[in-house]
């Protein structure tokens, strides 16, 4: 089957080509290929940039191995247990990931070289496996939460999630919405994100199940959010 793929390139969410194309582009020449493996998780890094920092390949391999693992556990324990990532020089987005693979914008790690968590984001998309159509802003959502539970780089990245703003709406996606779903795993049910991230990935996502897990809407969430927002 044939799925879409999620690309984050300027704080936006778009859908490009199928994973199958993906991994065609991944198949051809490379600068250097190496595979590794701790316990039952193997991370496959294709580089083809021969500049790339190898510093910051470690972090990247570290930081994989370190939230990974954690992810799998808590979200999704069927998750792939090989994933490969792709330092692309012609890709000029920031990141993006599907069929297993995750794509890193070289440059952008050159120029932002602590943002070590982009990659707690873009492998929480392989556990995430959404193969239905699902809302964009949640998937993203989701992704930017677990990027600050379990993040290994955030602060010294100096990446946070940002205050409540009126202008802000929980269909913002990736900080935005996850700031909103840490405020109501804190103030109405702890498991909020568990059973969201379950039902879409088994595609039985409704509106109708923020009601079920909290006795409100998510409008009504948002509300109540906008009138006490501290976490």
């Amino acid at each position: 089957m044939k799925t879409r793929l999620v690309k984050l390139i300027a704080g936006g969410l778009v859908f490009a080509s199928s994973t199958q194309a993906f991994a065609q582009e991944t198949a051809g020449h490379y600068n250097t290929k190496d595979s590794i493996t701790r316990g039952k998780y193997t991370l496959v890094v294709i580089n083809e940039d021969p500049n790339f920092d190898t510093v910051t390949r470690q972090r990247m391999i570290d930081a994989f191995f370190t939230v990974y693992p954690q992810e799998a556990d808590r979200f999704n324990r069927q998750t792939l247990t090989r994933v490969t990532f792709f330092i692309d020089p012609t890709y000029t987005g920031v990141a993006e990931t599907g069929g297993g693979v995750a794509r890193y914008n070289p440059a952008w790690l050159k120029s932002h070289p602590e943002d070590i968590d982009v990659v707690t984001h873009e492998v929480m998309h392989i556990v995430q496996d959404y193969r239905r159509h699902n809302p964009g802003w949640l998937t993203e959502g989701i992704a930017d939460y677990v990027r600050y539970v379990y993040g290994v780089n955030n602060l010294r990245s100096q990446w946070t999630l940002p205050e409540y703003r009126p202008t802000q709406h929980y269909t913002n996606a990736y900080r935005v919405t996850a700031r909103f779903l840490f405020w109501v795993e804190q103030h109405y049910n702890k498991e909020l994100v568990d059973k969201l991230d379950k039902a879409l990935r088994a595609g039985t996502y409704q509106p109708a199940l923020w009601v079920k897990l909290t006795g409100k809407s998510v409008d009504e969430l948002w509300i109540d959010y906008g009138k006490n927002p501290a976490i």
